[in-house]
């Protein structure tokens, strides 16, 4: 397994995302609270770039005008149909059948890397 170093923990405060270049796959990693995600940067829909998409919670409602916000920080929505994808998961809100590729992520002290097997990300 060959592993990529792509950045130092330092580099993500929490919320943030860094879209990375690995084997010529667009990666996006993700700091959700502490805890690294990684998740290909392609919507299964129509191929957008979707990690470029704002990253926001999950919305639920138990009556008409009420609105409970979960999940903060961990669903991308896909710039061109707002498809919504959850961050840890790859699985379409609506759909967990549909899904973008997710990848394994290691930290290691300061560092962040990548490990490629089938391409999997590791930090």
């Amino acid at each position: 397994m060959t592993r990529y170093p792509v950045g130092r923990v330092s580099e993500w405060s929490p919320g943030s995302k860094k879209i990375i270049r690995v084997e010529g796959r667009s990666i996006g990693v993700y700091n959700v609270d502490g805890q690294f995600y990684a998740i290909r940067n392609l919507c299964p829909h129509q191929g957008a770039e979707l990690c470029a998409g704002i990253t926001t919670s999950f919305v639920t409602s138990n009556a008409p005008g009420e609105f409970c916000f979960e999940r903060e920080g961990e669903i991308v929505r896909c710039p061109w149909h707002f498809g919504e994808f959850d961050i840890k998961t790859g699985q379409m809100v609506v759909d967990p059948r549909t899904r973008t590729k997710t990848y394994d992520v290691t930290v290691e002290r300061y560092d962040v890397t990548v490990d490629e097997e089938q391409i999997f990300v590791h930090m």
